[in-house]
């Protein structure tokens, strides 16, 4: 708190510049599970500040550890010296002014909810679940809990508090490396229903022990798993933020209010969802709200940050993407599944990679469970696949939604561990197109 202060009067103490800072301390319980022990497990603390310098239309960013005035006011003086000679931005209009706030509540730190003795409770009970079927447990079970500061030289004073879980299992079969996954994230630790996490991690298990086998390329009637229909609509973000607009990559310019998607899909952006990890601002310091993407098929908004909301002429509203949630349908999986005569369910996607975003096309591989479906069964586990398409054509071929959702964590793993999350059901898509088979699981 005390160094918050200071970089209030460091804004007042430097008028001819605007000053934009984030000051972020992130605390981390990290454990990662492997061959269903224990592999290690990290508790750290880091303090760091990025700082955004701002003299007319020039600019010149940095970032510090462990800050304090002295460094800080040393770091800026040099910044002065030189930021004469950086090119202009011509688009740059000011910093953030809306300084309204949230309520920017309080929240329980989940890093002392949820302690090493009961993260490894939780684990041991997986691992004696899938023993007797010859699978070992791998993964990673994270808490964080991080405080951010927003502050700038147009008066913004904001503060945002955040703990997310995040808790990812994966099983796999020693005896053919078949993999599964399971994964739960949130900040509401009393959410997280253990025996429905162990049931849905053993079922997937059993289907896991069939047969292995390959298909052919083609196109195909297939079950997306909640964690897939999720890394297709975040892919898809890259469309709805401004910034696409203004370089001409959405597949959504020109689209406002236009139908582009089936009648069935519904896609909010909902930050202060009860199941979802929570945000109060956007990166700028603008209050994250609820917003409308897609309306039963219909485009509604973009992301409008407080930098292209002046460029584009264009309402900011705060959004980012960083909180997805797909309206539900009115089928069971089981009844999904059941109306497949041949097809595939797919459990999770990896190594994504656009081809031409604003065609949304992309190209990928299936991975921790790609099974095979005939007469409405699952009967055999399939060899991981490749695909190439077109998300906006998966959404547009989307049949059937389930009537409940999942809450579904994603997570970079690596620096302070930037946990999201998004709220999916399962969907059932026409005409989804393998291009080839791995020939490994």
């Amino acid at each position: 708190m005390q160094f918050q202060k200071e970089l209030i009067k460091i804004c007042e103490k430097y008028p001819q510049i605007k000053l934009n800072f984030h000051y972020k301390i992130w605390e981390t319980d990290f454990l990662r599970f492997y061959q269903s022990q224990i592999n290690y497990n990290i508790s750290k603390t880091s303090i760091s500040l990025s700082t955004t310098i701002y003299k007319g239309k020039k600019s010149y960013n940095f970032s510090l550890k462990n800050p304090n005035r002295e460094i800080l006011q040393n770091k800026i003086d040099e910044v002065l010296e030189l930021i004469d000679q950086l090119p202009e931005d011509p688009d740059f209009v000011d910093l953030e002014d809306d300084l309204s706030k949230t309520g920017e509540k309080e929240k329980t730190n989940n890093i002392e909810k949820v302690s090493l003795d009961k993260k490894i409770e939780i684990l041991e009970k997986f691992s004696k679940a899938v023993e007797p079927y010859n699978f070992k447990i791998y993964g990673t079970f994270i808490c964080n809990y991080r405080t951010l500061y927003i502050i700038n030289s147009n008066g913004l004073d904001k503060r945002e508090v955040s703990s997310p879980i995040y808790l990812e299992c994966k099983a796999v079969n020693q005896k053919n490396e078949v993999t599964v996954l399971e994964a739960y994230g949130g900040e509401r630790f009393e959410s997280f229903n253990e025996e429905e996490f162990t049931s849905n991690l053993v079922k997937k298990v059993k289907a896991a022990t069939g047969e292995v086998v390959d298909v052919e390329s083609g196109k195909y009637e297939v079950v997306l798993a909640p964690r897939c229909i999720g890394e297709y609509l975040m892919h898809l973000e890259s469309s709805i933020h401004a910034q696409s607009l203004d370089s001409k990559q959405s597949y959504f310019e020109g689209k406002i209010n236009e139908k582009v998607f089936p009648g069935n899909v519904t896609i909010i952006d909902d930050p202060n969802h009860p199941d979802l990890i929570n945000f109060d601002y956007n990166g700028d310091g603008h209050i994250y709200k609820r917003l409308p993407i897609i309306e039963r098929g219909v485009f509604k908004n973009f992301f409008v940050d407080n930098y292209y909301g002046h460029k584009l002429k264009m309402k900011k509203n705060g959004s980012e993407g960083a909180a997805l949630v797909m309206e539900t349908g009115d089928k069971e999986l089981g009844e999904m599944i059941d109306s497949v005569r041949k097809g595939l369910y797919i459990s999770s996607l990896h190594y994504m990679n656009f081809i031409n975003r604003k065609e949304t096309s992309i190209t990928g591989l299936t991975r921790d469970g790609t099974f095979l479906i005939e007469d409405g069964k699952i009967t055999k586990v399939v060899n991981n696949l490749r695909f190439t398409e077109n998300i906006s054509d998966i959404i547009k071929g989307i049949t059937e939604i389930e009537n409940k959702s999942y809450t579904i964590p994603y997570s970079s793993n690596y620096g302070e561990f930037g946990i999201y999350s998004a709220r999916m059901p399962h969907v059932k898509v026409n005409g989804f197109k393998i291009s080839s088979s791995t020939k490994t699981v």
